[in-house]
């Protein structure tokens, strides 16, 4: 398309069910704060999120503003259910950035984003801590008819409605496939962004007649859109929209490789029907991350490794070594201890314990390497499979290992900066990875990345913003720990030009004013699939 054939967007709404500061279970929080505050400086931005029962509305800035009803139906049972909207909004110079919450009953009920809480399992036995909200479907079908709904109320029809993950991959085709509703959005550009695809992420459904009943969408779209039987958000959506994930090789892999099991065979389902899954790797805000500011960090004292200055670094281990050892922790439940030894390499970790993140490897690999090498550390942060926790937590309860390993069982932001801030290396062992953001955030605060070559994970180059292996195994996650010790301890003028040269990459290449752009041209993509007034 040509550059005068164009359309000027100036008006983006963004569909999600998370976003940092509000509301977040993962790295989506993240992008969709930080992509919106990118796209602000373009265009007017409107971002819609479910007020869940942990967000203090009125506290954070939020004042009620619409009410009305939404058509939710079960099967053979016509119901509605009663929305209120809060809104906050704010200049961003000549655009705004207008955040919407809505407040429903099904939502207010929830003490956490995705799943349920040990005190919601306390109130109701069958709400299990950890397992899915039971009407996760029909949350995400309330979410993505209000916005419908509101924009038609207001009157308002975005030049881009994009919509985040499979929780509010079924607005475009509502809004392409209603009566009365299709004809309204005809000019309007959709795009939906993959950010796991892996099984279990799609947000489908195996109630045919309930998926029907809740969306009102025709039967033909409920039947010819299943993935081994479910009826599946990405495939309904993909014939009207720009469809991308959020790295350039995770694309690939969905497209073209055997990788793409993992999600039940999608991205080979959506190659079949001539759908190009298009990648766009994440960015950050290098400065949300900065370590040269010590008290928005949260940490102990400044340091730069763009600069080479570590001094403040070994004072921020010194302090959380103490921290841990004074039994001081609250939000998280220690398991062993650290010694101060800041003279001893530290391997960190922050994340799901689970074997997705490939923390199954790390444990086994742990189990030879403790026993080989009296010489390093190792802290790690997070939640995850009892057995896989169990199995960390009994590595610190083995005698030679006291001192030396650190389970920190839980989460908390400050904390994690902490760690950060700590760490000489961090582990993302993951056997799939969509993009990673941990580590862009470990590379910001000097603590580099060891990574399975997967994935997002493929923009850390080996031995030079670094280390990358290349199978899923616990030997090759051993053999590249090896090697990052051996360079520590050979060559630390080697570190020190990493630490560096990881910094450089990250503001030549993957800032968010950088990514915005390829999010630009996506949209003007989104605008050519439009039906002509």
């Amino acid at each position: 398309m040509s550059m005068e054939k164009q359309r000027k967007i100036e008006d983006i709404w963004m569909i999600t069910r998370e976003y940092d500061g509000l509301a977040g279970a993962g790295g989506v929080k993240d992008v969709c704060r930080q992509l919106a505050e990118a796209l602000v400086k373009k265009a007017d931005v409107t971002v819609m999120l479910p007020m869940y029962g942990f967000i203090d509305a009125e506290t954070l800035g939020f004042a009620p503003r619409y009410a009305f009803e939404v058509d939710i139906n079960y099967v053979g049972v016509e119901r509605r259910e009663e929305v209120h909207i809060w809104e906050r909004k704010h200049k961003a110079g000549k655009k705004s950035l207008t955040i919407y919450l809505v407040d429903a009953a099904r939502y207010r009920e929830k003490k956490a984003v995705y799943t349920y809480t040990a005190a919601e399992e306390a109130e109701n036995p069958v709400h299990v801590s950890g397992s899915g909200h039971y009407d996760y479907f029909a949350m995400n079908v309330l979410l993505q008819k209000t916005a419908l709904n509101l924009m038609l109320y207001r009157g308002k029809r975005p030049d881009i409605i994009h919509c985040q993950d499979g929780h509010a991959a079924l607005l475009p085709v509502m809004a392409r496939e209603i009566d009365g509703i299709r004809h309204f959005f005809r000019k309007t550009g959709m795009v939906v962004t993959i950010h796991n695809a892996g099984v279990g992420y799609h947000q489908e459904v195996d109630d045919l007649p309930f998926a029907k009943a809740v969306t009102r969408l025709p039967s033909i779209i409920i039947g010819k859109n299943q993935l081994d039987g479910r009826f599946d958000p990405f495939l309904a959506s993909a014939p009207y929209v720009v469809m991308n994930t959020v790295s350039d090789n995770y694309a690939r892999e969905l497209r073209e490789t055997e990788d793409d099991e993992l999600t039940g065979w999608l991205g080979h389902a959506l190659a079949s029907r001539g759908v190009m899954l298009q990648g766009v790797t994440n960015g950050i805000n290098p400065e949300d991350f900065n370590p040269e500011d010590a008290e928005k960090q949260g940490i102990a004292a400044p340091f730069s490794p763009a600069k080479g200055d570590l001094a403040g670094k070994r004072e921020c281990r010194r302090q959380l070594v103490e921290i841990i050892g004074s039994q001081q922790l609250t939000s998280v439940r220690v398991s062993g201890s650290l010694t101060e030894a800041p003279e001893l390499p530290l391997f960190t970790l922050i994340g799901r314990l689970t074997a997705q993140k490939g923390v199954d490897k790390l444990a086994e690999a742990l189990k030879t390497l403790l026993g080989e090498d009296d010489g390093f550390q190792v802290l790690i942060l997070g939640t995850g499979t009892k057995e896989i926790e169990s199995e960390l937590i009994e590595l610190t309860e083995i005698g030679g290992n006291q001192g030396r390993i650190c389970i920190l069982s839980g989460y908390d932001q400050q904390l994690a900066n902490k760690v950060y801030a700590a760490g000489d290396f961090f582990l993302i062992p993951s056997r799939y990875e969509p993009c990673g953001l941990t580590d862009y955030i470990a590379q910001l605060f000097g603590n580099l990345p060891i990574v399975h070559h997967v994935g997002g994970l493929v923009k850390v180059v080996d031995g030079k913003t670094g280390f990358a292996y290349h199978e899923h195994s616990t030997a090759a996650l051993s053999e590249a720990m090896q090697r990052a010790l051996r360079m520590f301890r050979e060559q630390p003028e080697q570190i020190r030009a990493m630490q560096r040269e990881s910094i450089n990459v990250i503001h030549n290449s993957y800032t968010w004013d950088k990514i915005v752009l390829r999010y630009m041209q996506l949209y003007q993509e989104a605008l050519t699939l439009c039906r002509e007034p």
